[in-house]
């Protein structure tokens, strides 16, 4: 068992905890979907409400290693403001005299953010530099992690710094929460346990799908990753996106696992994927335009899979069934969705994109748990645990 937040002496204590705070921006730099920001609230509460204070660090997009104005965190310390109801300061950097020095008169109840952890290199490479995790360590007396999307990195706020918080690396709620949820799931799931798995390619999901197909009763199979998958039946789809060197692999999953894996039996096809592009319902069983290309699931495959799920107990689900960014595309993920959240039934959801589909489709509320990783929540699936979460501290055993 890891150590726990509410395993801490936090009173008059700074607490160093690292959030995922990747959210994404307009235009104008207004945070779009605060969904990760709410989703870190209750460990910051927790530690406010001990007598703590609390130091923020997180990273934003890609900025390589630079110091990109429109990177900046400084977007998310008016939101944060709003929700805790309380002021949130902002320091120029992560590191350094400055922070310091800020950090220094952080008076209990206070609440400071440090700037994007990727404007330095270190940050994804800190065996070029493990001072860095050093550095950031020194700003604290605890360390707590609830960044579940990065806990599959062996970044230097996620991996390497636990080793200066000796008995004092804790997991946050939000991480703790993740961990019982997947984990429940994959090793105690009520029964029958079906897995769904989407997403544009196979490549990126091997793994995942192998550990499930162990693991479920039936396994249904939507998004682009379909289509290989129904060129190694001979079926013909066209124009749709294939990985070809993944063909035999495919076929020998389909060998393997024939009584498990469900695929689509029809689609919703268009010559081009965009809004106004022609399109028309293709059966698998039918011939397949040739200059058309899948981009839904179609009609018979959503009665399909709704009639499987329907007596599921838990529903373990990856990825959307189509380009559900497209209206027109979105159909068969969105009706997926809204028919899964009417079922009694646990029911876990991850990735980014299919977050997205949830949120459009307004049935967030009535899922059992939304994963907040994209790649982590799919390498916790396939292996079992995460590089960041091993690297926390054990939680001490009770003397007698």
């Amino acid at each position: 068992m890891k150590l726990f937040i509410e395993d801490l002496q936090i009173s008059g204590k700074k607490i160093l905890m690292r959030v995922d705070f990747n959210v994404p921006l307009t235009s104008e730099l207004n945070v779009a979907d605060p969904t990760r920001i709410k989703a870190a609230l209750r460990s910051i509460q927790y530690i406010l409400d001990q007598g703590g204070s609390v130091i923020l660090m997180s990273h934003l997009g890609r900025p390589r290693n630079a110091k990109v104005p429109e990177l900046s965190l400084a977007p998310i310390v008016k939101v944060l403001s709003t929700y805790l109801k309380r002021s949130v300061q902002m320091a120029p950097d992560c590191i350094g005299e400055e922070v310091e020095s800020q950090v220094s008169q952080l008076q209990p109840g206070e609440v400071l953010l440090l700037e994007n952890l990727r404007f330095h290199r270190a940050e994804e490479h800190p065996e070029e530099a493990p001072e860095f995790a050093k550095q950031l360590a020194n700003l604290a007396d605890l360390y707590v992690n609830d960044a579940f999307g990065t806990a599959h990195r062996k970044h230097s706020s996620t991996y390497t710094i636990t080793q200066y918080f000796p008995n004092r690396a804790a997991a946050g709620y939000l991480l703790e929460k993740e961990i019982q949820c997947l984990g429940e799931t994959l090793h105690q799931p009520k029964r029958p346990f079906y897995g769904i798995i989407g997403g544009a390619k196979i490549s990126t999901k091997i793994g995942v799908i192998k550990s499930l197909l162990e693991k479920v009763d039936r396994l249904l199979i939507g998004g682009a990753m379909a289509y290989t998958f129904l060129k190694a039946q001979g079926k013909q789809v066209g124009r749709s996106l294939i990985e070809e060197e993944l063909v035999p692999l495919a076929t020998s999953l389909l060998k393997d696992y024939s009584q498990k894996i469900v695929l689509p039996i029809d689609t919703i096809a268009a010559a081009e994927c965009s809004e106004d592009a022609p399109s028309l319902e293709v059966a698998f069983s039918n011939t397949f335009p040739s200059n058309y290309e899948g981009l839904d699931i179609g009609p018979q495959t959503l009665q399909l899979f709704s009639n499987i799920l329907k007596d599921a107990q838990t529903i373990l689900w990856n990825g959307p069934v189509g380009v559900y960014e497209l209206d027109r595309f979105a159909h068969g993920t969105l009706k997926l969705t809204q028919f899964i959240s009417d079922l009694n039934a646990k029911v876990i959801v991850g990735g980014g994109d299919l977050i997205a589909a949830v949120n459009k489709a307004g049935v967030s509320e009535k899922l059992t748990h939304i994963s907040t990783g994209g790649g982590a929540t799919l390498e916790y699936i396939e292996f079992g645990t995460l590089p960041s979460i091993e690297a926390l501290s054990e939680k001490p055993v009770p003397t007698q």
